[in-house]
């Protein structure tokens, strides 16, 4: 495949996905290819998709449909969790060019140029998932207001519902110098507030540099980050609880750019429930960090993963953690409700949930969720609270996010584009 032709991406799941398609489109273009809008007629189109969402087959079949009726000429290329786990079974799907397991999606140009449309299906490019050691870092750009910048990729628990480990290999890091050079990048393009993403994002640290193991620390990370000039704002997009240190929270409340703001999976109030789902922690750890918290920064957001209706949850294990979520000072939720994975240790656990069971008690928390929100944000009420905008408008109106990660919405004004305001809860 000669250079110009055009290339359009889908991107399924999660910030790290994300991350990685706006780097992998930057390639793309450095390579000569132009890029385009999906919505657009392109002569290549890559879904990189996901494997924690629910029906990421049909997610996958339905897109590719949609190609094959815009433009049937064009080249369909699918990679990410859901192309490394089942590859066979994507390259059945009509429609589909080129598969690319986790070791091949940051070469994608390489396998296009290669590739004629109506080759003799499509062609797969897979291996198995230890095979796959290398770190490539990644970030989005979307405007310049917010990144998400992944120093972090793979994981080496074994969580029983989990394929990501099977997806994208084991646990791995960007150098400390890796990204801090990235983070300095970013501030010379206008970037204010960077999302520290990764699978397992407090075991950073794990990785090989001139072949010797690197030993690194993410509180190390934190503590160089916050010295990097023209970054006004750091948030960390999820820690696991047990990787949560008291230095990490002790250092992130006397920040002047690490935010208030904390996003801790907890999955299961039940102990019960959280020693079959092969957590490396129990409830009262949990209480314990967000205590911690709270005393430290009693303005901080707490966010919390919540799954619902996993193998063997019975009322009480549910009404255990409701109440324990009730009780806790957090400030918001992200519920999902326990869905099968192939080749997960979930699947010989029994009873099964009934799925209208997991939906009903989805809905509870989510309603739960919601009542958390409003009452953090009513205490705030009467203060004034720094607020980044975004640096650009939908329908006349502007957004933007307080430290604390309270939504703040008004009428789009130019000169806030891109600026931290001081502004006036009412």
């Amino acid at each position: 495949m000669t250079g110009q032709k055009s290339v359009a991406f889908h991107t399924l799941g999660c910030k790290l996905n994300f991350s990685e398609t706006s780097t992998i489109g930057r390639m793309m273009e450095k390579d000569g290819f132009v890029r385009k809008e999906f919505d657009d007629t392109a002569d290549v189109y890559v879904i990189n998709t996901c494997s924690v969402t629910d029906n990421a087959d049909k997610e996958c079949r339905q897109i590719v449909r949609r190609i094959q009726r815009r433009a049937p000429g064009s080249m369909v290329v699918i990679t990410g969790c859901y192309a490394q786990l089942k590859p066979k079974e994507i390259a059945q799907i009509p429609g589909v060019d080129l598969v690319l397991g986790a070791a091949e999606k940051f070469n994608i140009a390489d396998h296009i140029r290669e590739l004629t449309k109506g080759d003799n299906g499509a062609k797969v490019c897979s291996c198995d998932i230890e095979d796959v050691n290398t770190f490539h870092s990644s970030y989005s750009i979307n405007d310049r207001t917010r990144t998400f910048l992944k120093v972090q990729d793979g994981c080496d628990y074994t969580c029983s519902f989990c394929t990501i480990p099977m997806a994208r290999g084991i646990s791995r890091s960007d150098s400390i110098a890796g990204v801090l050079n990235n983070a300095r990048e970013l501030a010379a393009g206008g970037v204010k507030e960077i999302v520290l993403t990764g699978v397992n994002l407090g075991d950073f640290g794990k990785g090989f540099e001139g072949g010797k193991k690197r030993e690194e620390s993410f509180y190390e990370l934190i503590q160089q980050l916050d010295a990097v000039e023209g970054i006004e704002r750091y948030r960390i997009s999820s820690i696991e609880p047990n990787l949560l240190t008291d230095e990490i929270i002790d250092f992130v409340a006397q920040s002047q750019k690490f935010m208030p703001h904390f996003h801790v999976p907890l999955q299961s109030g039940s102990n019960d429930v959280l020693a079959l789902m092969r957590r490396r922690y129990r409830r009262e750890l949990y209480a314990e960090k967000v205590a911690r918290i709270k005393e430290k920064m009693p303005h901080c957001a707490i966010g919390v993963d919540v799954i619902v209706g996993f193998p063997s949850e019975s009322d009480d294990h549910f009404l255990e953690t409701y109440d324990f979520l009730h009780s806790l000072d957090v400030s918001y939720l992200h519920v999902f409700t326990y869905s099968e994975r192939d080749n997960t240790h979930a699947l010989t656990i029994s009873p099964v949930v009934p799925v209208n069971v997991r939906q009903e008690r989805n809905k509870a928390l989510r309603n739960l969720s919601h009542k958390k929100m409003s009452y953090f944000t009513e205490q705030h009420i009467g203060q004034t609270r720094p607020v980044l905008f975004e640096s650009h408008g939908k329908d006349g109106m502007m957004e933007g996010y307080t430290d604390n990660y309270i939504k703040i919405s008004t009428p789009f004004r130019e000169e806030w584009s891109n600026k931290i305001v001081d502004w006036a809860l009412r």
